[in-house]
C-alpha cells in the first residue's frame, strides 16, 4: 500500500525537486503555526462580554473575563513556547524533525478542538490549554531549521529561509478570514474547529511529503540526492550527538547573533501586538480598515523575504561577498533600515505616511532571511536546530516585554506623543543590535560544529569541561 502511494506521488511530483517539496511544506507548516497561534486574538473578541455592559452580537456564549484575563490569554502561548524550544531542538537533532513536527501539530490541533469546551469549563482551563499549545509550538521552528540544514545546499538557503515566512501569511489569514468565519458560523467553529481541521489536513500532507534527509526520501532522484550531499560536504554529519551547549553559549559569534535575533523579533512582535491599536486609537481608522492596513506590513515582509533570499543566493553563487561580509552587509536592510523607519514615525502625523513607514519597516526586515534567520546555519549546520532553539528561547521574551513597554507609556494617556517613546526604543534596539553584530558577528563554521568519532567522544567531553 505504502509503495503504491510512493509511486503515485513520484509521478505527481516528478517535475518538482524533492527539496522544493520540503520547502513548500515548511512554508505550510509555518502558516499553520500562526493560524493556530493568532486565532485567539480574533476569537476572543466574540467570546467576552462588553466591559461597559452594552449589548454585543452573539456568535456563541460570552464569558465575563476582565481585561487582565484577556491579556493573560493572549500572552499564554509565549510562556509555553519559551519552555519547550530548546528541548524541542534537542529532539529534532536526536530523532529527526519530521516526527517531532507531526506529533506537535496533531496534539496542538486536538487541544484547539477542545478549547471551546475548556472555555466553558472556566478561565483556568482555557488558559492552561493556551499554555500547552505554546509548549507544543516551541519545537517547530528549530525543527524547520533542522530540515533546512539537511536538505538545502548553501547557495540556495536564502530562498529556503524565506519559506519560514509562511507564518506571516498565517497571520494575515487569521486576521482577515477568521473574523468572517466567526460571523458566519460562530466562534467555536470559526475560531477553533475549522483552523484545527485545516491543521490536521496539513499534517496528512506533511506525513506523505516530508522526510528528515535526502538519504531517507523514497522518491528523490539519485542526481538530486548526490547534488545535495556533495553541496553540503563534510560540514554536516549523519551522526547524532548531544549539542555542546557550554561551548555554544560561550561563543562570541553566537552571542552576537542572539542580540541580532532579539532585535529582529522585538520589531516583529511589537508590530503584531501594537499595529491594530496604533491604527485604531491614534490614526483613527475604523475597525474594518484597521485589519486591512495592519496586514500590509506583514504582507510586505513575506514578499520581500523571497526577494532578499533570491538576492542573497545570487551573491553566494557569484561569490560576490564572503559569508561574514554578506551577513553584516544585509543587516543594513534587516535592522538599520527598519530602525530608521521607526525613527521616522516620530516626526509624522499623516495616517497614510505612518502606514507607509510601518510597511517599509517590515519590507526591509524581510532581509532577516539573510542575517539572523540564516546565521545559525553558518555557525553550526550540525546543531542548527539547537542554535535556533536557544535564540528563540531568549528572543521570544521580546513578545512579552514589548507589550509591557507599550502599556507603561500609554496606560495613562494614549497619545501620539507617548507612542514616540516606544518608537524610539524600537529604533534603538534595531540599530543597536546591528552594530553589535557588525563588531562581533561571524559567518564562519565554528570549531564546535565538528562531530568527532565515537572513540574521541570521552576526550572531547573532558576538554569541553576544562
Amino acid at each position: 500500500m505504502l509503495g503504491s502511494v510512493n509511486e503515485y506521488l513520484a509521478r505527481v511530483f516528478r517535475r518538482v525537486s524533492a527539496r522544493l517539496n520540503i520547502g513548500i511544506m515548511i512554508f505550510v507548516g509555518c502558516f499553520l503555526v500562526y493560524v493556530l497561534r493568532v486565532n485567539m486574538s480574533i476569537s476572543l473578541l466574540a467570546m467576552v462580554e462588553s466591559s461597559d455592559g452594552s449589548r454585543l452580537p452573539q456568535y456563541g456564549d460570552r464569558f465575563e473575563w476582565d481585561t487582565a484575563q484577556q491579556g493573560l490569554l493572549l500572552g499564554a502561548d509565549f510562556w509555553g513556547y519559551i519552555v519547550s524550544t530548546i528541548p524541542g531542538a534537542y529532539l529534532a537533532e536526536r530523532i529527526g524533525g519530521k516526527i517531532v513536527i507531526e506529533f506537535a501539530f496533531v496534539i496542538n490541533a486536538l487541544i484547539t478542538i477542545l478549547c471551546p469546551l475548556a472555555a466553558h469549563h472556566g478561565f483556568t482551563s482555557i488558559y492552561a490549554a493556551r499554555i500547552a499549545m505554546g509548549f507544543l509550538a516551541g519545537p517547530l521552528f528549530p525543527c524547520f531549521h533542522n530540515l533546512i540544514s539537511r536538505w538545502v545546499p548553501p547557495n540556495e538557503k536564502g530562498r529556503y529561509m524565506a519559506f519560514l515566512q509562511g507564518g506571516t501569511l498565517g497571520t494575515i489569514f487569521a486576521w482577515q478570514l477568521i473574523g468572517f468565519l466567526v460571523e458566519a458560523v460562530g466562534w467555536p467553529w470559526g475560531g477553533f474547529y475549522i483552523p484545527a481541521i485545516i491543521a490536521l489536513i496539513g499534517v496528512a500532507f506533511w506525513t506523505l511529503l516530508v522526510f528528515d534527509g535526502p538519504d531517507k526520501h523514497p522518491r528523490i532522484t539519485a542526481e538530486e540526492k548526490n547534488f545535495i550531499e556533495s553541496s553540503l560536504g563534510d560540514s554536516l554529519s549523519r551522526k547524532r550527538r548531544t549539542p555542546p551547549y557550554c561551548r555554544v553559549i560561550r561563543s562570541g559569534p553566537f552571542l552576537a547573533l542572539m542580540v541580532l535575533h532579539y532585535g529582529s523579533l522585538w520589531g516583529l512582535f511589537f508590530l503584531l501586538a501594537a499595529t491594530p491599536k496604533f491604527l485604531s486609537d491614534i490614526l483613527n481608522f475604523k475597525i474594518g480598515m484597521t485589519g486591512v492596513y495592519s496586514s500590509l506590513p506583514h504582507a510586505a515582509r513575506l514578499v520581500f523575504s523571497f526577494v532578499f533570499g533570491a538576492i542573497g543566493d545570487y551573491f553566494r553563487k557569484r561569490e560576490l561577498m564572503g559569508t561574514t561580509s554578506m551577513r553584516k552587509f544585509f543587516c543594513i536592510f534587516s535592522h538599520v533600515a527598519p530602525g530608521l523607519c521607526f525613527g521616522g514615525l516620530c516626526f509624522v502625523r499623516e495616517p497614510y505616511t505612518c502606514i507607509t513607514l510601518l510597511t517599509m519597516a517590515m519590507a526591509f526586515s524581510g532581509a532577516s532571511v539573510l542575517t539572523n534567520m540564516q546565521n545559525c546555519q553558518d555557525l553550526a549546520p550540525n546543531f542548527a536546530a539547537t542554535l535556533y532553539g536557544i535564540l528563540n528561547c531568549v528572543a521570544t521574551t521580546s513578545g512579552i516585554i514589548s507589550p509591557l513597554v507599550l502599556s507603561y507609556f500609554i496606560q495613562k494617556d494614549n497619545t501620539f506623543e507617548n507612542w514616540i517613546y516606544v518608537f524610539v526604543i524600537g529604533a534603538g534596539i534595531y540599530i543597536g543590535s546591528a552594530l553589535i553584530y557588525a563588531i562581533f558577528g561571524s559567518g564562519e563554521i565554528q570549531p564546535w560544529n565538528t562531530i568527532v568519532p565515537d572513540n574521541a567522544d570521552d576526550e572531547d567531553e573532558r576538554t569541553e569541561r576544562n
